[in-house]
């Protein structure tokens, strides 16, 4: 897969690891020989996980249940941890969603808040946590966060999810700003349709309306986006990407599609 393998013993810390993107790069990273801090809601869903990749890989996995949206629950956590899971050189906040298509002035409050607290805050809150810890050791790190080509224009339904990945990126420009004079690295990846979970929880389970989503079009598998995170995390120290679309074929941004 690659020239050198740059990623073996060290440590990633991955949100939402327990479907989509986020479990996906769990294996592969695990693949590679990292050790991994998983992070999700579902503590069933990340022990099954931690089974599978210490069976397979044999790999060293620490999971923790956490929702992103608990700012003060990530920090004391993470604060928390081991002195030896400290050691975070890659940070992949994956944790994200969509709810509903409605029109911007019809979605509930409800929905308004967990988009934005999960897609913005949580971000915040485990960059708040994770990246003292980076300074501190003074290493070179890379800081990966999953964003969205929804994030670059609006579309109809879709103004929240749009207006809070446009905050992804505006967050990792930000952060790269600040963090210029070390030696952390800020990559904002910019997913177009891949086939998750993702329409299935936007739709709020409904299957039938979510498989609609990806009719007539080869989308993008979550193991597609790993495989571009991966990469991004085992470049060598010099190379700093600071954003990257990355689009199925027949798509040609995040409002134009084109399906047989």
């Amino acid at each position: 897969m690659f020239e050198k393998n740059r990623l073996s013993g060290k440590v990633a810390l991955i949100t939402g690891a327990t479907s989509g993107i986020g479990k996906a790069c769990a294996e592969k990273f695990a693949k590679l020989g990292m050790k991994l801090i998983l992070t999700g809601r579902r503590e069933n869903m990340l022990v099954q996980l931690k089974d599978h990749l210490k069976e397979k890989y044999n790999s060293d996995v620490y999971i923790l249940t956490l929702d992103a949206r608990d700012g003060k629950k990530v920090k004391a956590t993470i604060e928390s941890l081991p002195e030896e899971w400290k050691s975070i050189d890659i940070l992949v906040n994956n944790a994200g969603l969509a709810l509903g298509l409605d029109k911007l002035y019809l979605n509930s409050l409800e929905d308004i808040d967990t988009v934005i607290d999960t897609n913005i805050k949580g971000i915040l809150y485990t960059i708040n946590a994770v990246v003292p810890l980076m300074l501190k050791r003074n290493i070179t790190a890379t800081i990966i966060n999953v964003g969205s080509v929804a994030g670059d224009a609006a579309y109809a339904g879709g103004a929240v999810y749009c207006a809070t990945k446009a905050a992804v990126k505006v967050l990792s420009d930000g952060l790269r700003i600040d963090l210029v004079d070390t030696n952390i690295k800020v990559t904002d990846i910019k997913p177009g349709l891949v086939e998750t979970n993702f329409s299935v929880v936007r739709f709020k389970g409904d299957t039938k309306r979510a498989e609609n989503v990806y009719k007539g079009i080869e989308p993008l598998t979550a193991e597609d986006i790993a495989d571009t995170i991966v990469y991004v995390a085992n470049l060598p120290d010099n190379v700093h990407i600071a954003e990257m679309t990355v689009l199925c074929k027949n798509q040609a941004d995040g409002r134009t599609i084109y399906k047989k």
